[in-house]
């Protein structure tokens, strides 16, 4: 009889309502991770705990309420719809499964289900193309703490991260070119942004910055255009990778670029920073700049092009076992 396999796709997280009791719930546990902020506890808790959660839990919860569905947070549906798209990919021993760093479902849980059902080995996929101790890191972490407490644990293996993945740009590519097909304009500058990170990550050895740019650089290359790289998302007073996004949006129109078209490559599911913060405040920045024209075209989701582009990753990780 084939042994059982599993395959869980992990992602950031989500509160489990656009309410500032549930957004409050998911920043503390997010906001309390030693691997995103890496501030001594005792410096760090009182003002989480004093400031934070007291004032920024009511302007996020007002931003989810805008890119809400009847189907939850964007994040937590397109990384459903992932998994139901690759069910069966793999044959009839591997089930595929989801869950979230933080918040519902939880990584742990997902796992334990994925032992319970009979699985001896397990691939875990952090949907994180570039890695980052924050978002890669900490997922396989979580992972590891539950088979910390298992007795008869299963094998495991991780999917590395796909920057500059050959299947990864292409499909990325594909993405795009399909997205500005699709436009009334032609824009003047196409502009990548990514998540930003404080720029103590980059200084400590972390590869996440030069794995943002090598994306930027290849996916340029492929479409035999120039990518202009931003990072978003800027947090507390600390320094941050730059250029920021919100500052090149605002620098473009006084320098004649009234058209852009901007695209998140670094998440693999559209969420609260690519459809609040690029998509609706970003545009609105743009044209108070005098901008003309914005686009925002989305991420790779579970169109056919990304979940072919998981499936063939996937396949390849789980090589030996199916």
């Amino acid at each position: 009889m084939a042994r059982k396999i599993g395959v869980l796709l992990m992602n950031l997280g989500t509160p489990d309502g656009p309410d500032t009791k549930s957004v409050k719930r998911y920043l503390a546990e997010f906001l309390s991770d030693r691997r995103v902020v890496e501030i001594p506890p005792i410096a760090w808790q009182p003002i989480l705990r004093g400031i934070i959660l007291n004032t920024r839990p009511k302007k996020s919860a007002e931003a989810y309420e805008q890119v809400w569905s009847e189907d939850g947070s964007p994040l937590a549906a397109v990384t459903k719809a992932q998994s139901v798209a690759l069910q069966g990919a793999f044959g009839p021993n591997v089930m595929v499964d989801w869950a979230m760093r933080y918040g519902r479902p939880a990584i742990g849980d997902r796992l334990q289900a994925m032992k319970d059902a009979g699985c001896e080995r397990i691939l875990l996929a952090p949907l994180y193309p570039q890695y980052c101790a924050a978002t890669t890191a900490t997922a396989n972490d979580k992972a590891f703490a539950q088979l910390a407490t298992q007795r008869w644990q299963p094998a495991l293996r991780t999917l590395p991260p796909y920057h500059d993945d050959p299947t990864y740009i292409a499909a990325l590519k594909a993405s795009i070119e399909e997205g500005l097909a699709g436009l009334d304009f032609e824009p003047q500058a196409l502009i990548a942004s990514f998540h930003g990170m404080p720029q103590r990550t980059l200084d400590l050895g972390d590869p996440y910055h030069c794995h943002c740019r090598k994306t930027a650089r290849l996916l340029g290359e492929a479409m035999g255009r120039e990518m202009t790289v931003a990072f978003q998302s800027r947090f507390g007073p600390a320094k941050w990778l730059t250029p920021a996004t919100d500052e090149t949006l605002e620098a473009m129109p006084p320098k004649g670029i009234t058209r852009v078209a901007i695209f998140a490559p670094g998440f693999s599911a559209d969420c609260l920073e690519t459809l609040e913060e690029l998509a609706i405040r970003g545009r609105e920045s743009f044209e108070e700049a005098g901008g003309t024209h914005f686009a925002y075209l989305p991420c790779l989701n579970a169109s056919e092009v990304g979940v072919n582009m998981l499936k063939t990753l996937l396949t390849r990780e789980l090589a030996g076992w199916v």
